[in-house]
């Protein structure tokens, strides 16, 4: 379990709340009723977010160091990682999901280490992450590799003995999804528009062991890899 403690020091504490702080200066307030309305109904929760968030990256980032994997003092001068975490700041600050925070999280932590994805490919997931729902990455991370996620999660998968269908698949992972075949399908498209989906339709018929097949492309598997904790 991982130890609590302060943020670990100041240079990194300073940077992170200034970054963190910029996400909520973003957000347009016009008006004397809007500067109201921000100050008493949406400011004290997004400050909170605020404190919430840079606090979890920076102590996932000492953990890193720790671990020996990266060198703090390093990050100050990487333009490319200071750049990533402000979007991925302004886009947590506006998610209250803690799905897409820790996505987001990790993005940053991955960003920090060598070896990172060029700089478009960290801005490109970024906003996925901002704009996706959390079905999106869900879906996304059952279909990499389906036996082995339903093995991860503890649930039985599904007997496919003649025939399969990727909503079959899906709402065995999920019965709570079960009649809601138009909003899966909108899942599926923008997964595939995106590039990090290749497979067949939501309600094709297929093989026994068709729908336990890995589906997720080269983009969606970095794309998972970006987003899941280093």
């Amino acid at each position: 379990m991982m130890k609590t403690h302060e943020v670990p020091e100041a240079t990194l504490k300073d940077r992170l709340h200034t970054l963190a702080k910029a996400g909520i200066a973003s957000i347009p307030v016009a008006g004397a009723a809007a500067s109201e309305l921000f100050t008493v109904i949406l400011a004290p929760p997004l400050e909170k977010r605020r404190i919430e968030w840079m606090n979890d990256v920076a102590e996932h980032l000492k953990e890193l160091e720790e671990r020996g994997e990266l060198n703090l003092e390093d990050l100050q001068d990487n333009e490319t990682f200071i750049t990533t975490v402000m979007q991925a700041s302004q886009a947590a600050i506006r998610n209250h999901q803690s799905e897409k925070r820790e996505a987001l999280r990790n993005a940053v932590l991955n960003a920090a280490l060598p070896h990172a994805p060029e700089e478009s490919i960290q801005q490109l997931f970024i906003n996925q992450v901002d704009t996706f729902t959390v079905w999106h990455m869900r879906i996304l991370d059952l279909f990499k590799e389906p036996p082995a996620w339903f093995e991860r999660n503890g649930i039985t998968p599904p007997d496919f003995s003649f025939t399969s269908s990727l909503e079959e698949l899906i709402t065995a992972a999920w019965p709570d999804l079960k009649d809601r075949y138009e909003f899966l399908n909108v899942i599926i498209q923008e997964l595939k528009t995106k590039g990090l989906y290749s497979g067949g339709e939501l309600g094709t018929t297929m093989s026994g062991g068709g729908a336990f097949q890995k589906r997720t492309t080269k983009m969606g598997n970095s794309f998972l890899k970006f987003t899941t904790a280093p």
